[in-house]
């Protein structure tokens, strides 16, 4: 089955097969569980954002949620995914009260969710279904209310008999992560209008927890530490010495939840087997997150061993779950590193849908060229700059990354120790707007 979803997903997503559709809003209801399932090289961190979205216009917190799994169905089988989202489901049910739940799904995510509303007594828990950028049919899933948001493409995608919405300006991921998106499904769901499409920061302490697991196939990163400190926004030094938490990853994969400071930035060390850190950064938080998602590799293992290292320059990867778009002109994203502009039409085209960036000396020649591909990263969601950036022993120097986002996006700013590649990895996630 794995073969057949992928193959299904691809084809539909390329040739954008049509049919006519009508349909209506949505009746006026009271908010129900929402889960989340993410498409091909995803996680639960792309709805992160619109989590916090939900949180801020009266969902619960624990209305929202979402879980993983491996794309490449290596550890479990599409079947065994769809028993636990069922098993999820059941449980936000109990314990939230509620009859049924809301499901969102992306990409490949659609179409285990067609697969799984196509079973009578899984869609009777469904009130309402929003297929995100990916699946198409000639009925609605299971007889499901649904809500089909295509992106970028053809605008003859659809859904018979699902009320279509076309956002062509959005790409891929964007359709997750956007604000319009959220206005969609919040109308969709409840038959109003949401108060805000911010993140509206709580007046007291949040609390954080999430998930450590492996990229691609979110298996537990069983066995490292991950320590988490205060850092200040300025220079991205650490505010003390010892932790504010510390938490041994387990075979669940999780972390948390520990009391933070919704304004304050974080950094959350992930400690490997002999000695190797990666340094994760990410922005104020704003509120309660139950979605975090600490990406990692094990030294020498996925896509980390491509990355070549030294004691004499940092290696950084900046993440957003909306593309970087560096191919088109005026409308292109910047993502500077100390100053210099690493997206262009090599290193992040469009058509690449680039949403993890890779950034180090690729040849250790001390040398940045920006005009070449990187073949080891040669994959879509993936790509590479070769930048030399200089680290310090002791990581005593400061590394600056900004962020200009497209389409009024704003800006937004990092500065980082230079930890040297040898011993330490930087992975920086940058919001989504």
């Amino acid at each position: 089955m794995r073969k057949a979803l992928i193959a299904l997903a691809a084809a539909t997503l390329l040739s954008g097969a049509a049919v006519a559709v009508t349909a209506g809003p949505a009746a006026a209801a009271a908010p129900r569980p929402v889960i989340f399932l993410h498409g091909a090289a995803g996680s639960a961190a792309q709805f992160e954002t619109q989590a916090k979205r939900f949180a801020s216009n009266g969902y619960p917190v624990g209305f929202v949620d979402a879980i993983d799994y491996d794309y490449s169905f290596t550890a479990e089988t599409s079947a065994q995914v769809l028993t636990r989202l069922e098993q999820r489901i059941d449980q936000l049910r109990q314990q939230t009260g509620a009859a049924q739940v809301d499901l969102v799904a992306h990409s490949l995510g659609t179409f285990l969710s067609h697969s799984f509303l196509d079973t009578r007594s899984r869609a009777a828990k469904v009130a309402h279904y929003v297929n995100l950028d990916g699946a198409t049919a000639f009925s609605r899933p299971g007889g499901v209310s649904t809500l089909a948001i295509w992106g970028e493409g053809s605008t003859l995608r659809r859904i018979w008999g699902a009320t279509n919405v076309y956002q062509s300006d959005q790409s891929h991921t964007q359709t997750v992560t956007s604000t319009q998106s959220f206005t969609q499904m919040f109308r969709f769901f409840t038959g109003a209008s949401p108060a805000t499409t911010a993140v509206t920061a709580e007046t007291g302490p949040v609390t954080l927890s999430g998930k450590a697991v492996l990229f691609p196939s979110n298996a537990a990163a069983s066995g490292v530490r991950v320590d988490v400190y205060e850092v200040s926004a300025a220079t991205g030094r650490r505010l003390t010495t010892t932790p504010l938490a510390q938490f041994t990853i387990g075979t669940d994969a999780a972390f948390g939840p520990f009391t933070a400071d919704p304004n304050a930035r974080y950094e959350f060390a992930v400690n490997h087997a002999g000695g190797q850190v990666q340094h994760q950064y990410l922005p104020p938080f704003r509120r309660t997150d139950r979605l975090i998602r600490l990406l990692t590799n094990r030294p020498g293992e996925g896509i980390s061993a491509r990355v070549p290292v030294g004691p004499g320059h940092s290696a950084l990867t900046v993440t957003r779950y909306k593309e970087w778009w560096g191919d088109q002109g005026a409308g292109s994203d910047a993502l500077a590193v100390n100053g210099t502009n690493i997206l262009n039409g090599v290193t992040a085209p469009r058509d690449k849908r680039v949403i993890g960036m890779f950034a180090h000396d690729q040849h250790l020649d001390r040398r940045t060229d920006l005009t070449a591909a990187l073949p080891d990263f040669d994959e879509t969601f993936i790509s590479a700059a070769d930048v030399y950036i200089p680290a310090d022993a002791g990581a005593s120097g400061s590394i600056t990354v900004t962020v200009q986002s497209r389409a009024g996006g704003g800006t937004f700013q990092y500065v980082v120790p230079n930890w040297p590649s040898a011993t330490d990895r930087i992975a920086l996630t940058a919001p989504d707007l």
